[in-house]
């Protein structure tokens, strides 16, 4: 399984399983200078951490980081920054049953056969649980960017199922368990009463997610095969249930015209910005933003038909502790994981067009 590392330039190497002793990182790449603690990184995990609120899964872990390797008086030397988190709340116990029986909807078949073998405890490679890393990996490239671009890059709960979730304002996301951009009492209450019902009921459901990069600089992203909605799809479809990702409109430009869609520019800047802040693979220097699509956890209470390594019927109700709706989790996942994606374009940018004149003065902000 050599498929492990995100990023060209800024590179994420993750390793570990769901129930192994530990998981972490292996972070290249990252210029030296950059002040950096395990404070800098503990509060995003913190945010991810299962058990945080009752909607989430009740797995118990810390998520403590330590700092390994590559920073050296307080700041990174240039070298791999080296990232472990101990499994602590491991439960192994649980999935015994799925050592021969394959949960439907997950990767056990497929794993089973491509390798011959997996670990069934929690999933092993395949778990959520190896998106805490991403999300500590992200916290060192969010720190970066900032400092150097001012970029910040934000997310929320667009939608639980059949439940929108309009947009109030970035401030509100962390004031509810649901990382909801609304303070509306009436919305958040719907929203845990529906996630209360799937816990009774043992099912779950699917979510939204959108994110948004602001302060990113014209010029990052390369066609015709390194464009930078190529890279952030490619990097979004790595998340855990993420089954679908839109730039800008989406899969709204279906039904517009080429009229209603073209952000037209104008010596004031872009009217519009359908295209999510990136034309022909390179950012516009607009907001560069991003949905997922999260569909329903597999892992569920109620029963489903399956079948076991022998290939013989069963009946599968899947035993540990789920979330009713991964969706709400992958909220700082996909955070994280749009800072890698636009760490990694700003490096490739800088190493190739750093001292480039222009010839027109830019209008995207």
């Amino acid at each position: 399984m050599s498929a492990s590392t995100l990023g060209t330039l800024f590179t994420v190497t993750t390793f570990g399983e769901s129930h192994g002793k530990a998981i972490g990182c292996v972070v290249d790449g990252c210029p030296p200078g950059l002040s950096l603690s395990e404070s800098d990184i503990q509060p995003e995990l913190d945010r991810r951490r299962p058990g945080a609120s009752p909607y989430v899964t009740q797995r118990e872990e810390a998520d403590r980081v330590n700092i390994l390797s590559g920073v050296y008086e307080g700041k990174t030397t240039g070298t791999p920054v080296a990232l472990l988190i101990e499994n602590t709340g491991q439960r192994s116990s649980d999935y015994d049953v799925l050592a021969t029986v394959f949960r439907p909807g997950h990767a056990d078949y497929t794993y089973w056969q491509k390798y011959g073998i997996r670990d069934p405890r929690g999933g092993g490679r395949a778990s959520a649980r190896l998106t805490a890393p991403l999300v500590a990996a992200g916290a060192i490239a969010g720190k970066w960017l900032h400092e150097q671009y001012g970029t910040v890059v934000r997310a929320c709960l667009g939608q639980l199922g059949d439940i929108p979730v309009p947009f109030r304002a970035w401030e509100y996301t962390d004031d509810n368990p649901f990382f909801a951009a609304s303070d509306d009492v009436a919305l958040l209450s719907r929203l845990g009463e529906r996630l209360d019902m799937l816990r009774v009921e043992g099912d779950s459901i699917g979510a939204r997610v959108d994110v948004v990069a602001q302060s990113v600089p014209v010029g990052w992203g390369d066609p015709l095969y390194a464009k930078l909605d190529a890279m952030i799809a490619r990097a979004m479809m790595g998340i855990n249930a993420v089954k679908g990702v839109e730039i800008g409109a989406g899969f709204r430009v279906v039904s517009r015209l080429g009229s209603e869609n073209s952000d037209a520019l104008t010596p004031e800047g872009f009217a519009g910005n359908e295209a999510g802040g990136i034309l022909g693979g390179i950012s516009t220097g607009q907001d560069i933003v991003v949905s997922l699509a999260a569909k329903p956890t597999p892992s569920i209470r109620k029963p489903r038909q399956t079948i076991d390594t022998a290939g013989n019927p069963r009946t599968l109700e899947t035993p540990g502790r789920h979330d009713p709706c991964v969706g709400i989790r992958a909220v700082p996942v996909a955070q994280a994981m749009l800072k890698l994606v636009l760490m990694d374009a700003a490096l490739r940018h800088r190493a190739q067009c750093a001292d480039v004149q222009r010839t027109t003065r830019d209008i995207s902000r």
